[in-house]
């Protein structure tokens, strides 16, 4: 069983051996903090608690007596300025708080607490009672304050867009750069060789007389003459 005098000193050994030595993390130091003050909040509450029986009831008591260190104007129903983000004046409205303030925390106190041996079943932190708290602050002082809290949401990262292929075309061998295509050749028609026979390359005026052929075989019967290709 935790009691309230041994929060600091569980806090303090838990905190002050940093990662390679060195110094704790600025949230590290801020959460030693926040669960030493806690934990002085305790030890001078009348009758003092212990941290096993402290509830949600007792966070509550914690955060509205932090109120009177707070610097956040929260305007009330009659205050002229009621829902206006910039008053032009001053107005005699309290100073709370702020629920951001409040909310981180609220986050740092229930690490801490599971952290320094307390389950997460019974962590007075997130209790259903302090969540309805925070949200009632939150409410009330965007209304008194005339700002808007909104979270913040995630982007998700857009799907590839199908039936877009920005592949490259593969590249021309060399054999199909040095043998020209006959199609072409003949303007289109297609004209059909037997797989043994090839065309010259490097020949004189061959390309010449292959044009030619392909012309009288358009006009006969559509087969080139084998003494065009030996």
């Amino acid at each position: 069983m935790l009691c309230a005098g041994a929060i600091s000193r569980t806090s303090s050994s838990a905190n002050s051996a940093a990662p390679y030595g060195g110094r704790p993390s600025r949230y590290e130091s801020q959460k030693r903090r926040d669960w030493n003050t806690f934990g002085q909040y305790l030890l001078n509450h009348r009758p003092p608690l212990t941290l096993s029986r402290c509830s949600g009831a007792h966070v509550l008591e914690f955060l509205r007596y932090l109120d009177q260190f707070g610097k956040t104007k929260v305007h009330t129903i009659g205050c002229p300025f009621f829902g206006n983000p910039q008053p032009p004046a001053p107005c005699p409205c309290p100073l709370r708080q702020a629920w951001g303030s409040l909310d981180a925390l609220i986050g740092r106190l229930r690490a801490a607490f599971e952290e320094n041996g307390g389950q997460p079943e019974v962590n007075p932190f997130g209790s259903r009672a302090v969540r309805l708290y925070l949200r009632e602050v939150r409410d009330s002082q965007a209304k008194a304050r005339g700002i808007a809290y909104e979270k913040k949401r995630r982007k998700r990262a857009s799907p590839p867009q199908q039936g877009h292929d920005l592949s490259l075309p593969a590249p021309a061998t060399a054999a199909a750069i040095a043998r020209p295509d006959l199609n072409s050749v003949s303007g289109g028609h297609p004209v059909h060789l037997h797989a043994h026979l090839t065309m010259p390359a490097g020949e004189t005026g061959g390309r010449h007389e292959l044009i030619m052929a392909v012309a009288e075989a358009r006009s006969c019967s559509g087969m080139i003459p084998l003494s065009v290709l030996n």
